[in-house]
């Protein structure tokens, strides 16, 4: 038997196509999920028009922000069985002996590949995940909701893992995609008063920020970050796709200030980095996520403490890949969701 997929099949521009792909065969530490819903990454966009920095095995499936179900289990497979709802987190393979597996940051074992661009994803009706991965969903949680803890996972990862931050602090987050709106809406969760920064054209996505209690602003930070006493913002969370806001974010962090770094950028900046050295600032990466970071998640989800409500632009068939696609590339939504069946 076969189904469809959204395939992403060559490193050129555009090369995405509806395909035909049959249903994958399960291994003895796997689980056969039926897709519900599966969000539109920023990453599947940056595949989609090769803008992305990262290796891809063509041809794959994207997609790797999922809620399901699952229909199959692997023999060795115990602590699930069909008809469970699931949640996936991303680390399709990962080396388990790596000493960052070992630590539990398998997010960060180098040799880790995840769904969508490292083994197929999820922009289809059944996928092949490998039982570890796997969360149970509220039953409170709807499956559309449960579909986006991924990227609410980055985000707490990112704001309340690996950035000092604390309540009454000024939080600057360039850039109003899934992530920055999310990093917005983790920072106000912790006390923090934030600001999100777009273009003229991220007007409608900088809406949405407005609805989690942030400020929004075309351009430029900088006044805004200095009101207080003139030295700039406590926390920038640079979740833009580009590296030159790298250059904005030190210029409007304060001294001992912090900036965490979500957002990939290929291009070379090109410009000096002494003003981390000077101003006396940490300068973070955030990665991906692990276990206890997906747990506290889909608890704040179920709880209603965390909602996703605001970002989700509309749902698409699986066909309608190509108009999901390109509203979020346009910004006229945050996120896109695919229902495969």
């Amino acid at each position: 038997m076969s189904h469809q997929a959204v395939v992403n099949f060559a490193p050129e521009p555009g090369s995405v196509e509806i395909r035909e792909i049959p249903i994958p065969e399960i291994g003895a530490s796997d689980v056969l999920v039926q897709v519900a819903a599966v969000g539109v990454c920023g990453s599947d966009l940056h595949q989609w028009t090769a803008s992305h920095s990262w290796p891809v095995n063509y041809p794959v499936v994207l997609g790797h922000e999922f809620s399901g179900h699952v229909v199959k289990t692997g023999a060795e497979v115990k602590s699930w069985k069909e008809g469970d709802r699931i949640v996936s987190e991303t680390a399709a393979v990962i080396d388990q002996d790596n000493p960052m597996s070992r630590r539990g940051l398998y997010n960060l074992d180098p040799t880790r590949k995840g769904f969508g661009y490292g083994v197929n994803g999820a922009m289809t009706k059944y996928v092949r995940v490998p039982a570890r991965c796997l969360h149970h969903v509220p039953e409170k949680l709807a499956m559309t909701t449960a579909a986006l803890t991924e990227p609410c996972s980055v985000a707490y990862n990112a704001v309340i893992v690996n950035t000092r931050i604390r309540p009454g602090d000024r939080v600057v987050v360039l850039g109003p995609g899934t992530i920055g709106i999310l990093c917005a809406a983790m920072a106000r969760l912790a006390g923090a008063e934030v600001a999100v920064v777009g273009l003229e054209a991220d007007r409608g996505r900088l809406g949405i920020a407005e609805k989690y209690g942030c400020v929004s602003l075309i351009g430029d930070a900088t006044e805004w970050s200095r009101e207080r006493d003139g030295l700039g913002a406590d926390v920038v969370i640079d979740a833009a796709g580009v590296s030159a806001t790298l250059k904005a974010a030190m210029n409007i962090v304060r001294p001992a200030g912090w900036i965490t770094k979500v957002g990939w950028g290929p291009q070379p900046i090109n410009f000096s980095i002494d003003q981390i050295v000077q101003k006396n600032v940490t300068l973070q990466g955030s990665f991906s996520h692990n276990w206890p970071v997906w747990e506290r998640v889909l608890a704040m989800l179920a709880s209603g403490q965390l909602d996703v409500q605001p970002i989700i632009g509309g749902q698409w068939a699986l066909t309608d890949w190509h108009e999901a696609f390109e509203k979020m590339h346009h910004g006229h939504v945050v996120k896109s969701l695919l229902i495969p069946s």
